[in-house]
């Protein structure tokens, strides 16, 4: 039986091109959420639709205008009440020491994945507010929490996020919304190497040996429990790594593998 529009609980889900966007937005579908799912791709989020039937907008995290846009979305889809927003949009760029950063990049990785988030936050707040079933859940990162050596940039943009959900935590208390962070620490995507790296060699080294990266659809399975479990129940923090993995900089890694 299918639930009515009016009953199902909503979503926007930021990053849905590919990667761990794309396959939250998918598992929510399954899960039988409406999703309005937003990238800056259009031809990946379209062909996301036609797999999976969720709703598509493209959307530039880092624009004012763009966001404004998603805002009008939510109001046309869902009557300006939205249950959930999942931040995923972000990324890393290079693995330069801060001696010789890159400021460049830097900026990038700021932009992206903490002002994108506090902009989504900032335009969508109004909406989560009207659901009284709200929930702003951050994809962060294990480099949130552990440095490493070439990670002095995107360390400081996930602490930035990370920092982000603990103060709305704060914020936020007493209202019906919960403030959710999910650190996954290596997972294995077609991009996320490729596009911090840019050489498809090196992307692919990243992963030599290692049994068994966590793959998109692991941590779309924590996504799924966190915001489909009893509204009292908030996981405030979730770091999610492989077996191989004890630490951001510690990872086994096996010939042959």
């Amino acid at each position: 039986m299918t639930a009515s529009n009016a009953s199902r609980l909503t979503a926007v889900v930021t990053g849905a091109s590919s990667g761990i966007g794309r396959a939250s937005a998918a598992r929510l579908v399954a899960d039988g959420w409406r999703v309005l799912a937003v990238a800056r791709r259009l031809d990946r989020l379209q062909a996301l639709a036609e797999e999976t039937g969720c709703e598509v907008l493209e959307v530039d995290v880092t624009s004012d205008e763009s966001v404004d846009g998603l805002v009008a979305r939510v109001e046309e889809l869902f009557g300006g009440s939205v249950n959930a927003v999942v931040h995923v949009a972000g990324g890393a760029l290079g693995i330069e020491p801060a001696a010789d950063a890159d400021l460049d990049k830097w900026q990038r990785m700021y932009d992206i994945n903490v002002l994108g988030a506090v902009r989504v936050t900032r335009a969508l707040l109004p909406a989560v507010r009207e659901s009284d079933r709200g929930d702003l859940l951050f994809v962060t990162s294990v480099a949130a929490q552990e440095a490493y050596p070439g990670g002095s940039g995107y360390n400081a943009a996930k602490a930035g996020e990370h920092m982000l959900a603990a103060a709305l935590r704060l914020e936020l208390n007493g209202e019906k919304i919960r403030v959710i962070e999910v650190a996954p620490g290596m997972v294995r995507t077609e991009e996320f190497s490729l596009v911090r790296l840019e050489d498809p060699a090196a992307a692919e080294k990243v992963y030599d040996g290692v049994q068994e990266p966590l793959t998109a659809e692991d941590c779309a399975d924590v996504i799924s429990y966190a915001l489909n479990a009893p509204h009292h129940v908030n996981l405030d923090l979730v770091t999610v790594r492989p077996l191989a993995q004890a630490a951001a900089h510690r990872v086994a890694r096996h010939q042959g593998v």
